[in-house]
């Protein structure tokens, strides 16, 4: 009897319920076990629960360590706090991994890209400390910390370091502001000193934006602090067909979330046309997580086959299958 993984389930809003259960079925067809505790967040969670986020929530994922999580809605410019800054915070889940690859089948203007995005998760300009100064000024805290960086920069190179990824470039713009993205860059070029095997180097992140449209493939694995990687991950997901198509990890010492990247598609939410491969992804990173690692493969074999033969992918991908048919052929394969 294989062991039962017991794991927090936020279904998010907008299409994120639809992508969820797909998901969740695929899953549950590998052979692994799973035991889900399910809960609403954000908007979903303030009308049922007059909580944005509610506690029994926060218990869950203390209590389980591991969390899949759909998309969920953010209000621009006012309402409550983002959902996702507000848990990265609370479990302290300092680094944020977005590999970015390429699957098969699937034509774009970048093939082969094989990129690995870590974010540093829980500092810089997304602390969230701002006021107002006077009327008409506002000002944001950006915090920078010798923790904080050097710990996301340690994740970086012994992730390098165990995957056989090559080099490692850290992202910054420290001409500018040269004690918050200095202190980024010291952290790292110290960290950096202890892996002799692993090529570093620097680059400023408006510089970096151009490199990479121009050529994606001069970089292996790219180290940003938090608002850096937050614009730079999304641009990257463009290479591969946008963020229907990354998976995304917040990972913590005491905690993980493993979350679709995507907005939550509101326009399109019950219409059986949202593409789950996001989602799903990222449930493959979670699989590894877990010590499931054959089933992860297993997996990731099956959604490539879906792409690869092209007979049942989702609209948004070229093809006219919806949700529940794209995570039928994926089970099929299975």
């Amino acid at each position: 009897m294989g062991k039962t993984h017991t794991v927090t389930l936020i279904p998010g809003d907008g299409i994120g319920p639809e992508v969820t259960d797909a998901v969740v079925r695929i899953l549950e067809a590998t052979g692994v076990k799973f035991a889900w505790e399910k809960f609403a967040a954000g908007a979903s969670a303030f009308e049922k629960h007059g909580e944005y986020i509610p506690k029994d929530l926060y218990a869950s994922i203390e209590r389980n360590r591991v969390a899949l999580k759909g998309p969920v809605t953010t209000p621009v410019g006012g309402g409550f706090a983002s959902i996702n800054v507000t848990l990265r915070k609370k479990f302290e889940l300092y680094a944020n991994f977005r590999p970015i690859k390429n699957l098969p089948g699937l034509e774009t203007r970048y093939p082969g890209v094989d990129l690995i995005i870590i974010r540093e998760n829980t500092e810089g300009l997304y602390v969230g400390l701002e006021h107002e100064v006077v009327p008409g000024v506002i000002e944001s805290l950006k915090v920078i910390t010798e923790k904080g960086s050097t710990r996301i920069a340690k994740f970086a190179f012994e992730y390098a370091a165990k995957h056989g990824r090559r080099k490692i470039h850290a992202i910054h713009k420290a001409n500018i502001m040269k004690m918050s993205d200095g202190l980024f860059l010291r952290c790292a070029r110290d960290v950096a000193k202890g892996y002799p095997d692993i090529v570093y180097g620097e680059h400023i992140i408006d510089n970096t934006c151009m490199q990479l449209v121009m050529n994606p493939y001069q970089y292996d694995t790219l180290l940003l602090e938090n608002l850096y990687g937050d614009i730079v991950s999304d641009l990257c997901a463009a290479f591969v067909g946008g963020l229907g198509l990354v998976p995304g990890a917040n990972l913590g010492a005491e905690a993980s979330i493993f979350e679709a990247v995507h907005g939550s598609a509101p326009d399109i939410a019950g219409k059986d046309i949202a593409n789950p491969t996001a989602l799903l992804l990222s449930a493959v990173l979670m699989l590894h997580h877990l010590d499931e690692a054959a089933a992860a493969e297993k997996l990731m074999t099956a959604l490539e086959k879906v792409y690869t033969e092209k007979k049942t992918l989702t609209r948004d991908v070229g093809g006219t299958a919806g949700t529940k048919a794209f995570a039928d052929a994926v089970i099929e394969k299975l």
